[in-house]
């Protein structure tokens, strides 16, 4: 469902493509998500250039090559101040994170025009790459600010079991009519779900993908399908188990699920079971999360993965390969959740400094 939901969405953009992005569509290998976004912030770019009559174009189906190739750095710095000056839906000004996504999308698209495509006898596009004088944004915020922001979301340590306690034990009472009949119809998948994301830190999309022949609960380790569509396969920790064999025992008879049917996670809809997607998985954590008192989202919990393997072992690569990530400066972040150490490193300096002996 998920899958084609976002095959459409990329069908849609495509159709008011230029025929060179379309060709890059077809030899760049990104996730579903990211293709779909990286389309539309190619589109809302084509848009700008004809808006400020830096093409001939009239849509940006008819942006060419060389419209790209004559712009400046300038032009496209311009391009980046509308954007960090923009409003989102939600009425907030685009956030560094917002901008450098649309900046990446146009990186990958001009290596694409100057390096791998073989357009003509075998030579790209064109050879001037104007992307590669544009830096990111710099995120507003510290490693320690984003930390201690993200320690205040995640559900380290007891916080997650009673979560799931929570759950197990509490949460129907608030519930009644059809609340109840629908929690006690997924408890079980529920929770398992939950438990997975908590005992492997996958993503949302990768936990959604998963099938049956992809676990082994004997050996505790998880085949996935990773960003990119590369398969991966790590540990689960161990007492997210009983959750998944609890759900095991009354998948095929709650759900009704063929044999045919290789979803792990699945949901009745209509009558007719299919795979449980990645929208309903964020919303049934926020929905328990909120009732829990600690409202936050699947990635999140992801974090919570990463923050306590990385105080566990200080071990930066295996937290990389813990979350299917190509290298470590995305787990920059973890170093820093945890200020305690950080604290007692500071209280110990000031102690040593004041017992030391006056040099008079």
């Amino acid at each position: 469902m998920e899958t084609k939901k976002y095959l459409s969405l990329i069908d849609r953009e495509l159709a008011q493509m230029p025929d060179f992005v379309k060709e890059y569509q077809l030899e760049t290998r990104h996730s579903l998500t990211t293709s779909y976004q990286y389309l539309t912030e190619m589109r809302r770019f084509f848009s700008w250039l004809i808006a400020e009559g830096l093409t001939q174009a009239k849509s940006p189906s008819q942006v060419a090559p060389a419209d790209l190739e004559k712009l400046r750095r300038s032009d496209v710095l311009l391009y980046l101040d509308k954007l960090e000056h923009s409003k989102n839906k939600q009425g907030h000004l685009n956030s560094p994170t917002t901008v450098n996504r649309s900046l990446n999308a146009l990186r990958s698209l001009y290596k694409y025009l100057t390096i791998t495509a073989d357009n003509n006898h075998g030579e790209p596009y064109f050879e001037r790459n104007v992307m590669l004088k544009i830096n990111s944004l710099p995120y507003t915020k510290t490693l320690n600010y984003r930390a201690h922001a993200l320690e205040a979301h995640m559900y380290t340590g007891n916080l997650k079991y009673q979560f799931m306690d929570f759950l197990d034990q509490k949460y129907a009472a608030q519930c009644s009519g059809r609340a109840l009949a629908s929690f006690s119809q997924n408890k079980e998948r529920d929770m398992a779900v939950i438990a997975l994301i908590l005992g492997t830190g996958i993503r949302v999309s990768e936990c959604a993908g998963v099938d049956l022949k992809d676990f082994n609960l004997k050996e505790a380790t998880l085949d996935v399908t990773r960003k990119g569509g590369q398969r991966d396969s790590v540990p689960v920790a161990d007492w997210t188990l009983p959750y998944l064999k609890s759900y095991l025992e009354i998948r095929a008879d709650r759900y009704q699920a063929p044999a045919a049917v290789k979803a792990f996670f699945l949901t009745s809809y209509h009558g007719q079971c299919r795979r449980m997607t990645t929208n309903a998985i964020e919303k049934m954590v926020g929905k328990y999360s909120a009732a829990f008192g600690h409202p936050l989202t699947p990635h999140k919990l992801r974090h919570t993965v990463a923050s306590e393997l990385y105080q566990a072992t200080k071990d930066q690569v295996m937290v990389a390969q813990q979350l299917g990530q190509k290298g470590t400066s995305a787990t920059d972040l973890y170093t820093h959740v945890d200020q305690k150490e950080q604290r007692q490193a500071l209280n110990a300096s000031a102690g040593e400094s004041k017992n030391k002996p006056s040099s008079d």
